[in-house]
């Protein structure tokens, strides 16, 4: 599939993986939104708005710098973001053995997650593109041939949605997140950011950042962002937490708002009953530079990846992340930029 476009306007090559695989970068652009995609990870690279001098996502040119320590940055993780705990889960009364990647368990589906996949393209306007992959069944210890589909779409001058579906032909869980890094003022840090969430619960983990399955309020807490908090170097509390914005999937809704010291917002909406917000603060980028030529280090950007909860596989009285054959998934992530 990626041949054919690999001449098609706005599709140019964007250099080779380590086993020598074709990366293609895409463009959309409408006039007042620049997108850049990798087929690697289906990377949120690059995004620009008009009139503002520097990009509003955290990337590297270096294609290289994804292979290593920038390899969730912008990408599409699954098929099950976040931490699973010791890396299995049960379905269907049958023990899952997963690829495991953090500390005995499994972070964003393990090293052969989708952040590692080169998609394919699919289908490419000047404001749209349609990335494909497939996962086969047992990939990372996953069940079920699921056929996975991510469309970024520039839908106003203002905003980009992110369109995530996957169908299977068996039992499994599917529960993808946008891992893109935002920060809003170019700098080398958020320092000057602030963060509000629309979100009454979050769930608490232990020192490993594992969730430890109870479902708190967040009044009487330093995770209460339902009024706009300082976020960054020096604050606290320090972030890679769950928000839980209901208990189950729901129309595209409102979840949070992101503003930087310059006076830019971004106000994230989506399908999802969570976002997971992680504020980078022990990234070490070895090295990779930014867009600027900056080193990407600490607090470079906050990722915020809406999702189901983590750990759902092993949590029943969590949202629920299976999906069966003959059903489809689909969210969607609208990311708007304007001014607060």
């Amino acid at each position: 599939m990626q041949n054919q476009f690999h001449h098609a306007p706005g599709v140019t090559p964007a250099g080779s993986l380590l086993d020598g695989a074709p990366v293609q970068r895409i463009t959309l652009s409408n006039g007042s939104l620049t997108l850049v995609l990798l087929t690697r990870g289906a990377i949120l690279n690059d995004l620009r708005l008009a009139g503002v001098p520097h990009s509003l996502t955290v990337g590297s040119p270096d294609i290289a710098a994804y292979e290593g320590p920038l390899d969730y940055f912008g990408a599409i993780v699954g098929p099950v973001a976040n931490r699973i705990a010791d890396g299995r889960a049960t379905l269907g009364g049958r023990i899952f053995e997963l690829e495991k990647n953090e500390r005995g368990r499994t972070l964003h589906s393990g090293p052969s997650g989708t952040h590692a996949q080169n998609w394919e393209v699919d289908q490419v306007t000047e404001a749209q593109a349609v990335l494909t992959l497939s996962l086969p069944d047992g990939a990372g210890g996953f069940p079920g041939n699921r056929a996975v589909a991510a469309r970024y779409a520039l839908v106003a001058d203002d905003t980009v949605e992110l369109r995530i579906a996957a169908t299977t032909d068996a039992p499994t869980w599917v529960n993808f997140a946008s891992h893109a890094y935002w920060n809003l003022d170019g700098t080398p840090t958020l320092d000057g950011h602030r963060l509000q969430i629309a979100a009454d619960r979050y769930l608490p983990t232990d020192a490993t950042a594992l969730v430890t399955g109870e479902i708190a309020p967040v009044a009487g807490t330093p995770f209460d962002f339902r009024s706009a908090r300082p976020i960054g170097p020096g604050t606290e509390p320090r972030l890679d937490h769950n928000f839980c914005l209901a208990d189950d999937r729901r129309p595209l809704t409102e979840a949070l708002t992101l503003t930087g010291a310059s006076g830019l917002a971004l106000t994230v909406s989506t399908t999802e009953p969570g976002v997971q917000v992680f504020d980078a603060g022990p990234i070490d980028g070895g090295g990779a530079r930014d867009h600027a030529g900056r080193p990407i280090g600490a607090f470079a950007g906050l990722a915020i990846e809406p999702q189901g909860w983590p750990d759902a596989p092993n949590r029943p009285d969590f949202p629920p992340v299976v999906l069966r054959a003959g059903h489809s998934y689909e969210q969607i992530t609208r990311f708007r930029f304007h001014r607060a």
